[in-house]
């Protein structure tokens, strides 16, 4: 007999089983402790990462001087040891001075650029438009960003490709102003976010900065509904460790302008201390929402971070090797898109417009400070170096420094490639059997997948969290997963810092 009585006595002592349904509600629960997992793994990488970073951008000031030093007095002693050498100079030898030419030139072309005028026409703007160049701004650091690590590494190679080759290039020195040009507008460019910063810090009620500051929010929607992969995920760790460390030296040199103005007065760094505490916390905090709920929705787990530090671990591990066919500093700007000359140009005019060197006490004073730098870069290195090792072994990676993957070349046996695997790696033999250590391969588009880093710790990074499918799988699955793979071996960065398919 049905009756509201009898409904209301069943709904009130119906009774269920969570445990008739214990996997799904096991993996509601692994869920909760990835999500809470994320900021400490996160943290761990963006650390890791961030250092790298610094890395690569001391070395600008500290060991690139010194380096382009010795090419240049190796040049000029060059007729004291003869010409037993066909190379006037060495591939990185060559690549130093490259660097350090531009720097210079980049260097002069800035004072060319007013900053205070800059600083008082972005001022005189309204909120909105200000706002929306600053939109603008990050769009096209990233672009340009992403086109300006080719341009160098088209001059570098256009610089030391073997001579005896077919000429299939339009020259060293049209290449050469390319990368000028490059580096001198991209540093136009980070000077313009800076002063917009710095126009927002000054601003009375602070709109500006809240509005700047909550566009970091509007990055969680733009990216946390989309599907992700493992390879994706890395890619977008790797922007975000870049753009974390470029807005760390942007309030740097926010700080350094705001304390000129006030006659390095200490009162007032606390005055813009809270500012910067805000800017970074911001950022900290929409990193973590935003890869935490990646990975909800695409079914990471938080170990992945682990696997993409081990990734950049093993890069600098690689390019300490004495086969690495790059600079430790251009492999982190491949893998993160970090270029640090442009940034360098502008803190260096930044810092000698700012602080006047004035009698011999100043001199002593810069000279203590770089040694200051060169120290702090030495034990940073070291340290790095320890920690990667420490990566690689963990992820068991060291059979892949030491056993590379051997891919046959077009029209050669197997057997004949094992002979030759010196030249797969960037070096060359030449005439008398002596090896070149720096030279750079021959086929640089077809032997890319055998050459760059990433592709050797391609089957540890494109490893899925639970079992493996089975091998066996239909020719489009196999086709699908191969192009998955094939993202990591694309360096360079990319326009919003993932590729999705």
């Amino acid at each position: 007999d049905l009756s509201l009585l009898r409904f209301i006595s069943a709904e009130l002592t119906r009774g269920y089983f969570l445990e008739h349904n214990e996997a799904k509600y096991t993996e509601r629960r692994e869920r909760v402790y990835t999500c809470m997992r994320i900021p400490k793994e996160l943290e761990k990488l963006m650390f890791f990462g961030i250092f790298l970073c610094l890395d690569a951008f001391l070395y600008v000031f500290t060991l690139l001087p010194l380096r382009v030093f010795l090419a240049m007095f190796r040049f000029i002693t060059l007729p004291c040891y003869g010409l037993r050498d066909r190379r006037l100079l060495q591939p990185a030898q060559v690549c130093d001075m490259l660097k350090g030419v531009i720097l210079v030139i980049c260097y002069f072309m800035m004072h060319y650029v007013d900053y205070s005028m800059m600083y008082h026409l972005i001022r005189g703007q309204s909120v909105i438009k200000l706002y929306i160049i600053y939109n603008m701004l990050e769009v096209a650091d990233r672009l340009i960003s992403s086109f300006g690590q080719d341009i160098l590494d088209a001059l570098y190679w256009t610089a030391t490709e073997p001579k005896e080759r077919k000429r299939a290039h339009i020259g060293v020195i049209p290449h050469f102003f390319m990368a000028v040009l490059y580096v001198f507008l991209h540093a136009i460019l980070i000077m313009v976010q800076a002063t917009t910063l710095n126009v927002a810090f000054n601003s009375h009620n602070k709109s500006l900065l809240t509005i700047m500051m909550s566009n970091n929010f509007v990055e969680i929607k733009g990216s946390v509904f989309k599907k992700f992969e493992k390879n994706n995920l890395f890619q977008m760790s790797n922007s975000d460790i870049k753009e974390r460390f470029t807005n760390y030296v942007l309030l740097l040199i926010v700080c350094l302008r705001n304390m000129e103005q006030f006659s390095w007065n200490p009162d007032h760094f606390w005055v813009l201390f809270p500012d910067v505490c805000m800017v970074v916390a911001s950022e900290i905090a929409v990193d973590i929402v935003k890869h935490a709920f990646i990975t909800k929705f695409n079914d990471i787990t938080a170990d992945v971070y682990s696997e993409y530090r081990a990734s950049l671990a093993f890069d600098l591990v690689s390019s300490r090797q004495k086969n690495a066919y790059t600079d430790y500093s251009d492999s982190v700007s491949r893998r993160m898109g970090f270029i640090p000359l442009p940034l360098a140009v502008l803190l260096i005019r930044v810092v000698t417009s700012s602080i006047k060197v004035q009698g011999v006490l100043a001199y002593v004073c810069v000279v203590l400070f770089y040694c200051g730098l060169i120290s702090l870069k030495v034990l940073n290195s070291i340290v790095l170096l320890g920690k990667s090792c420490q990566y690689v072994k963990e992820a068991k990676m060291e059979e892949k420094l030491f056993n590379p993957v051997l891919t046959a070349t077009p029209g050669k046996p197997a057997g004949k490639q094992q002979g030759t695997f010196k030249s797969t790696q960037g070096i060359s033999t030449d005439e008398n059997g002596s090896t070149s250590v720096t030279n750079q391969p021959v086929h640089q588009k077809e032997n890319m997948p055998s050459l760059l880093v990433t592709s050797n710790s391609d089957q540890f990074l494109t490893t899925p969290d639970g079992e493996e499918k089975d091998i066996s799988q239909d020719g489009s699955e196999l086709k699908h997963r191969s192009a998955k793979k094939d993202l990591l071996e694309i360096d360079r960065f990319t326009i919003c810092g993932n590729r999705i398919d």
